[in-house]
């Protein structure tokens, strides 16, 4: 594997510790979520770093296969360039369903 990919990878990992952390700080209760406005900002800059990272996979290895690539990639272009349409529903759910899947996919590439 490429040292560079291999690098994104595990700064994905990484971010997705701090958000399981975050799930955890909130009792994983989106209620204790929504009413810390911090913890959302903290989300929104992982979600960031995250579409970031895999953009740059995609631009190292077209063929690495992510669920939703495209999408997670939309989803950082919308956080950086229409903040005001981000709603802590929408980060909520984003962290619920979709970073476990994440989460199994880097593991996978590593492994790869």
């Amino acid at each position: 594997m490429q040292p560079k990919l291999l690098k994104y990878i595990l700064d994905i990992e990484s971010v997705i510790e701090e958000i399981e952390s975050i799930k955890q700080k909130t009792q994983n209760d989106f209620n204790n979520f929504s009413n810390d406005i911090i913890l959302q900002r903290a989300i929104e800059r992982d979600l960031e770093i995250i579409g970031e990272a895999i953009r740059k996979i995609i631009d190292i290895n077209p063929d690495v296969q992510i669920t939703a690539s495209k999408n997670i990639i939309g989803l950082r272009n919308i956080i950086s360039h229409a903040y005001d349409s981000v709603e802590p529903e929408m980060l909520w759910g984003i962290i619920q369903r979709n970073v476990p899947v994440l989460a199994d996919e880097m593991r996978t590439l590593k492994g790869a």
